[in-house]
This record gives C-alpha cells, structure tokens and sequence, in this order.
C-alpha cells in the first residue's frame, strides 16, 4: 500500500491508543491523520483520496455508534469500529450500518489491517461508482429534449416503429435519435445503454407488444 493516494483517519479519545496505532500504520508505509473526539474529526478538512475511519465507539462528545448515523447520508470513509467494551447488540449494529468490522480491545495487529485494506478497497470501488454515475449524469443532460424522451422508449424493448408512434415522429428520424443518444451515452450496444438507464434511475413505463406501444 502507498502513502501518496490513501489515508487513514483515526479517532480515538485515549492518546496512547491514538500513538500507538499510529505507528503502526506508519510502519506498514500508511499515511495517517489522528483526532481526540468525534468533534474533532467533523471539523477537519480532509484529502480528496481513498480512506479509511478508525473509530472508537466510547468517545468523550459523540458516541462512535451515533457518528456514523450522523454521517451515514454522506460520501465518507468505510469504518472499522474499535472498542475496549465491545457487545453484540453494537457490533450488530454497526455493521447493519455498513461498518466494515467491528474489532474489540485488545485486537491483533493483523486483523486490524486486514480491515483497513478491506475498507479502503471499498472506498476506491465506490469512488469508481460514484464518478462513473457522475459522468453519465453530465452525459444525460447533453441530451436534447427529444432524445431525453428516446432513451426510456428505447431501453424498454419497444420496436423502432412503436417507440416512433409514441412520439408521434417518423420512424426514420426515431433511428437517428437513438443513434445519437447511443453515442451521447457511450453505449456500444443495447445491453449496455440499458445498464447506463438503470444506472440513471430513468423510469420504463412501456414494454414490447406485438399490437403497438402501451399507452
């Protein structure tokens, strides 16, 4: 693992805890950031990169459980709870919540960076969805109105001639409108522009029938 494109925030209230973790991922060559309170860690700025939170669940303002509830509607680092008073009600929850894992005191040395590499390779796979969604949301607004109005047609499985009737435009000016939005969307075929709808949420409210378009 490289220092220059990740980082590792930890939270915890006991400064020993906090040094000694510390060392410990510098001495795996990874680069960390180490805050006292959950406070603390809100009001940081911090790196656009892959990351991972190391979270103590008892701390002295907000308690670790309550700081990803907090959080939860936000882009922010997979966590990797630990906790000296570990139970399985909170460690239950915590990962129904999408933590990581959940790692009671004393842990070893081994499952904690078998976590943090988890972690951080569930952060670099949903910064990859996040940007690909991102670029084929700037893709659909270069959409035309009209063509905007073709793709959920389209992807629906309706033959050329229904989707043109639905329209009420030639089937000749249907084709270049889903040429055009093929290309606008990067799609090299119908499974993958069908991928790229559901990916965008756009609705389908028609399907393929042998007497027309349903209405």
């Amino acid at each position: 693992m490289s220092t220059d494109d990740q980082i590792i925030f930890i939270v915890d209230d006991d400064a020993r805890i906090r040094e000694a973790l510390t060392d410990l991922l510098a001495s795996h060559g990874l680069r960390t950031v180490a805050f006292g309170s959950a406070r603390d860690y809100i009001a940081a700025d911090k790196p656009d990169v892959p990351a991972c939170l190391v979270l103590d669940v008892e701390l002295p303002d907000i308690n670790g459980l309550d700081l990803q509830g907090q959080i939860a509607a936000s882009h922010h680092p997979p966590i990797v709870f630990i906790t000296g008073h570990g139970d399985i009600p909170s460690s239950v929850r915590a990962i129904k919540r999408g933590a990581v894992d959940f790692l009671t005191k004393p842990f070893s040395d081994t499952d904690l960076m078998i976590a943090i590499g988890a972690a951080i390779a569930q952060d670099r796979e949903n910064r990859a969805a996040r940007a690909e969604l991102e670029s084929l949301q700037t893709r659909y607004l270069a959409l035309t109105p009209r063509e905007r109005e073709v793709l959920p047609l389209v992807v629906s499985g309706l033959l050329n001639k229904q989707a043109a009737a639905e329209l009420g435009i030639s089937e000749v000016m249907l084709q270049v409108h889903r040429r055009n939005v093929t290309q606008k969307m990067g799609a090299d075929s119908f499974a993958d522009l069908v991928r790229v709808a559901e990916r965008l949420g756009i609705q389908v409210t028609h399907s393929r029938r042998a007497g027309g378009p349903r209405k």
